[in-house]
């Protein structure tokens, strides 16, 4: 039940991450925005979020306050901050609201992974998978909203602040795990020590190789796509584009689950290995085949949307395997305010270097990120700490 709860809260809690990026065209047309500072609009809930991680970190709260309570705080707090879009006229305002969304989500999303922590020692790696995978529903639900409900963006923007909060009501319903542990000492420091060691260290390396390509590729897809769409035959290129993308995002909670079961099973180190390398090959296949017809791309695409979040949970499932009991929440919480912190350059760079490289620049650069985790996974799997990952199976 608790499992199920905690996955619906974060489904609806998420709603508010892509909710501009969604909309993202009529904001630009609206506000007259550049792309420059429509892609600051994104970052904005990035840079919110590694601010709000830091913090939390810091103060060790996903290990000092109850899970329920923090979801609670930063779903409301999200859904506030959304909704206060609908005030703003410039791009100015916007981006200090959606910096505020990411603060808020901050307290939302590695607490609920802390939680599930709590719940599972059999079976950790599926239910940090369904969390996953409900961040992943939440994060494209905008698209769909946008590709059903039409253009009107007002529509979208409340439609997911009503989600958030919501969210963070159904999470109040979810008491404390049997596996959690007494409210440890305030410790700032221990945030970046958790990480320090070798097995950590290893974990994080590869989490930065899935991060780069991440974000990046959901924030951007839907742009993307729209230019594949852009020939003739197409009425309405945004809808198509808008749920397109929603496909290609949305697959990714199937992924999360057969990430968390293979994880288990199989190993988490061989897992995130395997997804890192089948979702830099599709980057990399997409770069080659760039002008392919949409429906190949789109296919590509979809697989590539799978495999690009399998791995996500595995990497704070293993942290929460090898760092000190008392202090899980707070290497968690580090380690993803590090992850998202490299997506907010990854994502700033493409407007910035897609027009010089295009697309299948883009593509290359972004497979050179999991390449670089898959190795690391490899590290991590000779090293000691292996032993200590899925029940000895690394």
């Amino acid at each position: 039940m608790a499992l199920t709860l905690l996955g619906v809260a974060v489904v609806l809690s998420m709603a508010p991450w892509f909710s501009a990026a969604a909309v993202l065209p009529q904001l630009r047309a609206e506000w007259h925005l550049s792309p420059q500072a429509g892609s600051w609009l994104a970052l904005a809930v990035q840079l919110g979020f590694v601010l709000g991680a830091v913090g939390s970190a810091l103060l060790n709260l996903a290990d000092r306050v109850p899970s329920r309570v923090l979801i609670l705080i930063g779903a409301v707090g999200a859904g506030l901050a959304n909704v206060a879009l609908l005030g703003a006229h410039s791009g100015g305002p916007a981006f200090g609201l959606r910096a505020l969304v990411g603060v808020a989500l901050a307290l939302v999303y590695p607490p609920a992974l802390r939680a599930m922590s709590a719940y599972f020692r059999q079976g950790r790696g599926l239910a940090l998978g369904v969390m996953v995978g409900a961040l992943t529903l939440g994060s494209a639900s905008p698209h769909l909203v946008n590709g059903l409900g039409g253009a009107d963006w007002h529509t979208v923007i409340a439609a997911t602040s009503g989600l958030a909060v919501l969210g963070g009501l159904v999470a109040a319903l979810v008491g404390p795990g049997p596996h959690r542990t007494p409210a440890p000492p305030f410790r700032p420091a221990q945030a970046w020590q958790a990480l320090g060691a070798r097995g950590p260290a290893l974990a994080t390396v590869g989490y930065l190789g899935h991060m780069w390509e991440l974000y990046a590729m959901w924030t951007w897809f839907a742009l993307y796509y729209t230019g594949v769409l852009g020939g003739p035959g197409i009425a309405d290129v945004t809808q198509h584009a808008a749920l397109a993308t929603f496909a290609v995002v949305g697959v990714g909670a199937l992924g999360c689950v057969l990430g968390g079961i293979l994880g288990d099973r199989w190993g988490r180190t061989r897992v995130t290995e395997l997804s890192m390398w089948l979702s830099g090959g599709s980057a990399a296949l997409l770069a080659m085949l760039v002008s392919a017809p949409p429906a190949v791309v789109l296919a590509i695409s979809v697989f590539w949307g799978f495999w690009i979040i399998a791995d996500s949970a595995q990497f704070s499932t293993m942290v929460s395997e090898i760092a000190e009991p008392a202090y899980v929440g707070t290497a968690m919480t580090a380690q993803l305010a590090l992850g998202y912190l490299l997506t907010a350059v990854s994502i700033a760079l493409v407007p910035v270097l897609e027009p010089r490289i295009g697309w299948r620049g883009i593509f290359l650069l972004w497979s050179v990120g999991p390449t670089i985790g898959a190795l690391a996974m490899r590290a991590l799997r000779a090293s000691p700490d292996a032993a200590r990952i899925a029940g000895g199976r690394g």
